[in-house]
Order: C-alpha cells, then sequence, then structure tokens
C-alpha cells in the first residue's frame, strides 16, 4: 500500500488495508468466468478469501474456488490484477481490504463443495460479468480478460 495512504489512515484513526486473495475461475475453451453470490447480500462476486498458513497466495485463491464455487484447476502464480472493496462486519462497520487477485483455468467443477448451500454460481462472458460486479476494479479486470481474449 501507498506510504500517504498508510500515514493518512494512521491520522484518521483507521487500520491499515486488509489483504485478501480471490480467483477469477475461467473455462478456457470458451472464456467464460465464474461469480458467486455473496453470502451476506447475494451480490455477485469471485471467490475470495483470507490468507491462508501454509499455502501461496494463489493457493489460497484456488482453495477459496474450491470452498465457495466447487472449482478446481490450475491457478497462475502470477497476480492478475488488485481492487479494493469494503468488508462489512458484524458490528456494523466496515473494513478497507484489498483483494489480490489470480487466474484459475478451470479443470473440474464439482456438484458438491463446502459452501454449496450458501451460494449461486454462474458462468458469464467476461464483460457480462463486468457489468454485474459492484467493484471498480474488479470490473476492469474483468474487462481487461475481455479484452485481452479479443487480441
Amino acid at each position: 500500500m501507498k506510504t500517504w495512504r498508510r500515514s493518512l489512515q494512521m491520522m484518521l484513526g483507521r487500520r491499515p488495508t486488509a489483504m485478501q486473495v480471490g480467483a477469477i475461475c475461467r473455462k478456457t475453451a470458451t472464456g467464460q468466468v465464474l461469480l458467486v453470490t455473496s453470502r451476506d447480500t447475494g451480490r455477485w462476486v469471485i471467490p475470495k478469501g483470507w490468507p491462508m498458513k501454509g499455502r501461496s497466495l494463489a493457493g489460497a485463491a484456488a482453495q477459496e474456488a474450491w470452498e465457495e464455487a466447487g472449482i478446481r484447476g490450475n491457478v497462475e502464480a502470477q497476480e492478475l490484477g488488485r481492487f479494493d472493496y469494503e468488508k462489512g462486519q458484524d458490528a456494523g462497520f466496515s473494513v478497507p481490504v484489498e483483494v489480490r487477485v489470480f487466474a484459475l483455468d478451470v479443470e473440474d467443477e464439482a456438484d458438491e463443495f463446502p459452501e454449496r448451500s450458501q451460494r449461486k454460481r454462474q458462468w458469464f462472458d467476461p464483460a457480462d460479468a463486468a457489468t454485474l460486479v459492484v467493484e471498480p476494479g474488479l470490473k476492469r479486470i474483468l474487462i481487461g480478460l475481455r479484452d485481452h481474449a479479443a487480441h
């Protein structure tokens, strides 16, 4: 994070931005990407969560894809991009979170997975997915996938 932002947050009494990891699951044959619904608001998001001890950031993103969407595949070690959002907390306030996003090329889509009863999942063209997500940074990443696929 930029040092000026951290300094400003300290002056304002805000905690530094937390980090999560996320996976953009994509079908290589069609270029489609997977979105899942969030558990709290039901809005469309990508599988994401907190880093995990003993796993790389990309490995943690792949684990989130499994838990939240039942997806397994090859995750790229290189970040695809980053986006920011405000994560609501049970106490009624929110904290700033930066999500580091990794591409995961899908090999298997399971019918049974840990959060199956808590989420919906659906495949979209990246351009359509970009219109459904709220976070501007995630929209840019998804549009970038569409633009990259067009070349």
